[in-house]
């Protein structure tokens, strides 16, 4: 049996309890020294966030009759163009940091992507809900 595709609003409920559980790692993050689990488990929740936040953006462009687009950094691109997100650059640099935080590269980024992801991150997931939710109303 086949599933009826998703929608762009069941995908932004999915990613709004995603974001929901970002700010409380986030905040569980900032009121104490973490562990090694726990920061694997804020930087697992923060990528689901994200990857969400790109399937609404690919979502709201495929009802629009738009794309498909080619990877993250072009459908970023086009969500700045769109108004979709406030911070082109930002957006961008998420995308930089999750490639170099990826194990393949022996450089260590976690401690600057965790910092990233409890300082700028959220807040930029955070206004996006708020951009989605005026949009899809």
């Amino acid at each position: 049996m086949r599933s009826l595709p998703q929608s762009c609003e069941q995908c932004f409920e999915e990613f709004k309890t995603a974001l929901d559980d970002l700010r409380v790692y986030v905040q569980r993050a900032k009121k104490q020294t973490h562990t090694e689990a726990q920061s694997r488990q804020l930087i697992i929740s923060f990528e689901v966030t994200h990857e969400l936040a790109l399937k609404v953006i690919a979502k709201y462009f495929e009802h629009q009759g738009k794309g498909p687009f080619s990877g993250s950094r072009d459908l970023t691109i086009e969500a700045f163009h769109a108004d979709l997100i406030d911070d082109g650059k930002a957006w961008l640099d998420i995308i930089i940091d999750r490639i170099q935080y990826n194990p393949v590269y022996a450089i260590d980024t976690q401690e600057t992507f965790l910092q990233n992801i409890k300082t700028k991150y959220i807040r930029l997931m955070e206004r996006f809900e708020d951009t989605m939710a005026k949009m899809l109303n």
